[in-house]
């Protein structure tokens, strides 16, 4: 019996048997190439030849010079060859080779003269080849035959040539910004893809002047577009000139939106959906400016064309977000979708509907998702987690029936990333319904039992220690925490004995209980839990010890850690064993992020103190060390903050300078870094003159100057200002390097004894509030503000006024106040209309901060904000407000 034909491709498993290149060599191939020399060339072992250099040269193989270029020379011969096949072949072999300057002139003339061939496709291909390798001068004797393939009544030729110009655009702009006329006609052309690739093209050109790409749009949307591709293109032009309209308002007159409608009535699927995906995107867009591009994406949900059901789908998803209500319409033929044989249909069309549904319908949505989960990856999952935590949040009144689900879900069978979304969804709904924080918690308890991973088992435990002695009976959350400490790990073991120390001392009824349970864990076989064990039991006093302040312990247990764990850990390892104990007080608090000075290319900007080292605790360090052995400012105090280096001048200049800021209580002081680039140079006297007149509050009182800066060897120049003590002064300051230049004779390298006065202008420096905030971040930030207590909580509101994004507004005011964003805060979920975001810091004066900002869009652009201050002194949070107000 005959066997049925399977394709290769079918059978995965044994792909690369039926590899026709498998064990091919480079030197085998290479000694095949000398087949280009035979006087009787055999095209078709020609081609294949080629294709096997091709190969090689795809798969990351590199050719050593003498081999590219004999490879080179020997391919070029094959231009006497009139098969078609062979020569396109060469076409792409010149292409990826890539020739040098000198052995492109050997080719330059068969190429020239397939360009002006007979056979179309000669043309084509010699076009594109030739702007590949060409360089500029080349260019312009061929620009006269580019100008004609333009406007060529052979397609395949004119496209050539448009998208060769796209690619030249990049490294011969002057050159094709000349072929505006050539590409304007172009536009007209009937054939889509010439068309297509024109607009491209003449939209390039004119793309930096905003008044030509605003006349293209006005005068292509009266109706001169035929192709469908081009059509597409011009609605993205129309949505970027409408964006950036400083003009365009909801009320007045829309012509580029009518174009955008119009185009729905197109009877090309990709044009209609490209306007309804434009008009969705549009800033402001209102709920009867969306209702014909919602119309068009509900028809879409319905096609036979999986393609055009995802589009729809992921179109109305992101729309939900911001418009739920104008899509409701289409859930109903979302419905259908959940049982899509396309996955990532189903997950977009549930998602959706979660967001869209009312509470009515949360039960049966349910149910059909119940269904739905065990068919879909996890990475599908994930995203119908989230989406149903926001259900919930939304609907507080079904928070049993989504809860349970979490927890049914909860307990089959996932990776760490999809329990982890699950877990941190229950922990929000826990903290914002207070409703169901107690079966939240039995729910977290169940799933410890048997949780495989021991990341999510020590979080959900830490999270116990929190949250379950504030419920109505803590004590049945003791059996599965003690269970830990039998049936885990010895790091989750460790996490077991925290838990049940906090509630020993939260719960007073249960501290007897847990004085047994601690006293059991001084038997286990790991050091870590024996030691937290008996700390703890030292700390309530179950060891019969004196025991501290009912508050003591809840600090001890409970309170942030003030000092990033990073610093910690870098200083822990920097000390050194003596008869001093190891000082917390010494770790700093700061948060230090990567200077921008050090993301730059070696050997561009000065090294060393200039730019200061990798480790925070080692830079605060250094520069503390510095500056207290310069007799000027060793009565300055301790040092409170030193900044990020701010470059002072551009990069590849003379004289490359940057400035550190440091800050004191009474002063500050400038460091400023400078290096030499000049070999033929060397500096002395280096100072900079800086003018503090736009700085009423400063005044200055110390200078340090370098004695002598040689090529390429960096040193450091001092300037200290006083200030008002405690007082966050702001101000600016403009800077001039002077010092004294002395030529440096090459051959010996000794510089002359006379040497002549010269100044160089920097950079303007500016001393701000966020300079007076050190970042230092909380490990629980809801905990830190509710221990802060509100006698000095100050709460406002203010305007920001018209932003890009709500992500623009928050990254401002985070600059702003220069203060640490906690858990993650910072990130600003796209498409989002409200946003709530956390942060701290210590204030001058080491003065604790916590920060709460709540965003929200008001209007079609404008950003209103909620600030609400907490810290330790009330002139702090007056003070915060006053900056964000003058800000």
């Amino acid at each position: 019996m005959a066997q049925p034909l399977v394709k290769k491709d079918d059978d995965r498993d044994d792909e690369a048997d039926y590899s026709p290149f498998l064990g091919i060599e480079k030197g085998a191939v290479l000694q095949e190439a000398r087949v280009f020399n035979d006087p009787q060339l055999d095209p078709r072992r020609c081609s294949q030849v080629i294709t096997k250099l091709l190969y090689l040269l795809n798969q990351g193989e590199t050719f050593t010079k003498v081999e590219a270029t004999e490879v080179f020379f020997s391919v070029t011969k094959l231009f006497q060859s009139r098969d078609i096949g062979l020569r396109r072949m060469v076409y792409v072999m010149i292409k990826e080779l890539s020739p040098s300057a000198d052995e492109v002139i050997i080719v330059t003339s068969s190429l020239m003269k397939d360009m002006t061939s007979k056979t179309d496709m000669y043309r084509a291909n010699a076009i594109r080849v030739l702007c590949r390798i060409t360089d500029g001068t080349l260019l312009t004797q061929i620009e006269r035959y580019l100008k004609q393939a333009i406007v060529d009544k052979n397609p395949v030729v004119a496209s050539a040539a448009l998208v060769s110009g796209i690619h030249l655009l990049q490294t011969n702009p002057e050159i094709v910004k000349r072929w505006s006329n050539e590409v304007q006609e172009a536009v007209q052309s009937r054939a889509a893809l010439v068309q297509f690739h024109a607009l491209a093209l003449l939209h390039q050109i004119r793309q930096n002047d905003r008044l030509a790409v605003n006349k293209l749009v006005t005068s292509l949307t009266r109706g001169s577009v035929r192709s469908p591709l081009a059509q597409c293109l011009l609605i993205r032009y129309t949505s970027q000139v409408i964006r950036e309209s400083a003009n365009n308002t909801q009320t007045g007159d829309r012509p580029f939106y009518d174009f955008l409608e119009g185009c729905l009535r197109h009877k090309a699927e990709m044009v209609i959906f490209e306007a309804a995906r434009a008009i969705t995107e549009l800033n402001g867009v209102t709920s009867r400016e969306l209702t014909p591009a919602i119309t068009v994406l509900q028809l879409f949900l319905s096609s036979s064309k999986p393609v055009l059901r995802f589009a729809a789908v992921r179109t109305l998803n992101k729309v939900a977000m911001t418009h739920p209500m104008a899509v409701t319409n289409c859930n109903i033929d979302m419905e259908s979708l959940i049982s899509d044989q396309n996955r990532s249909i189903a997950t977009l069309a549930i998602t959706t509907l979660l967001k869209t549904g009312n509470e009515s319908s949360v039960d049966r949505l349910m149910k059909q998702i119940t269904n739905f989960m065990s068919d879909i990856a996890d990475e599908f999952k994930i995203v119908v987690v989230e989406a149903i935590r926001s259900l919930c949040l939304k609907f507080p009144l079904k928070h049993r029936s989504l809860m349970n689900f979490l927890s049914n879900i909860l307990r089959e069978e996932g990776g760490f990333e999809y329990k982890k979304a699950i877990v941190d969804s229950i922990v929000i709904l826990i903290r914002d319904i207070p409703e169901a924080k107690e079966s939240g918690l039995l729910h977290l308890c169940e799933f410890i039992e048997d949780c495989e991973f021991t990341y999510l088992s020590t979080q959900i435990l830490h999270f116990l220690g929190i949250e379950g002695p504030k419920t109505s009976d803590p004590s049945k959350y003791i059996r599965y925490i003690y269970n830990r400490v039998h049936l885990e790990n010895a790091t989750v073991r460790a996490g077991a004995v925290s838990t049940l120390a906090k509630f020993g001392a939260m719960v007073d009824a249960l501290k007897p209980r847990i004085f047994v349970l601690l006293r059991r864990c001084l038997f286990d076989n790991d050091d870590e839990v024996r030691d937290r064990a008996t700390l703890y039991l030292n700390t309530l006093g179950g060891d019969g010890a004196v025991v501290e302040t009912g508050e003591d312990v809840k600090e001890f247990l409970f309170g942030s850690l003030d000092i990033p764990l990073v610093n910690l850990e870098n200083s822990l390892k920097n000390y050194e064993l003596s008869e001093e104990s190891f000082d917390i007080d010494s770790v700093p608090k700061e948060v230090k992020t990567q200077p921008l000075a050090e993301k730059k290319a070696p050997g561009k900007k000065p090294t060393g103190l200039s730019a200061p080292p990798t480790g925070p605790p080692s830079t605060v360090d250094a520069y503390e060390r510095l500056l207290s052995s310069i007799p000027e400012f060793a009565n300055f105090g301790k040092l409170f903050k030193s900044s990020a280096p701010v470059e002072l001048t551009e990069a590849e200049t003379e004289y490359a300078v940057n400035v550190v800021k440091h800050i004191f209580d009474g002063h500050v002081v400038f460091q400023f870094n400078c290096t030499n680039t000049i070999p033929e140079q060397l500096l002395e006297n280096v100072t900079v003159i800086v003018d503090a007149s736009e700085a009423e509050e400063f005044a200055e009182v110390a200078t340090k100057p370098l004695r002598s800066l040689p090529y390429d060897s960096p040193g450091q120049t001092f300037v200290a200002f006083e200030k008002p003590e405690g007082v966050p002064a702001v101000g600016k300051f403009s800077n001039m390097l002077r010092f004294i230049v002395k030529e440096v004779d090459p051959s010996t390298g000794e510089a002359e004894e006379d040497g002549v006065e010269d100044e160089y202008q920097l950079e303007d420096l500016e001393v701000v509030a966020a300079d007076y905030m050190l970042k230092v971040g909380v490990s629980n930030f809801r905990n830190a503000w509710e221990s802060m207590g509100a006698d000095c909580e100050r709460v406002d509101e203010y305007g920001l006024g018209p932003r890009d994004s709500l992500a623009e507004a928050v990254n401002a005011v985070i600059n702003l106040l220069g203060m640490q964003p906690c858990e993650g805060t910072e990130v600003v979920p796209s498409n989002s209309r409200s946003h709530t975001c956390l942060l701290s810091g210590v204030y001058i004066g080491n003065v604790k901060v916590l920060v709460r900002l709540q965003f929200g869009i008001d209007g079609p652009k404008d950003v209103a904000m909620k600030l609400a201050v907490r810290s330790e002194d009330e002139a702090v949070s007056d003070a915060i407000h006053e900056i964000v107000a003058s800000g």
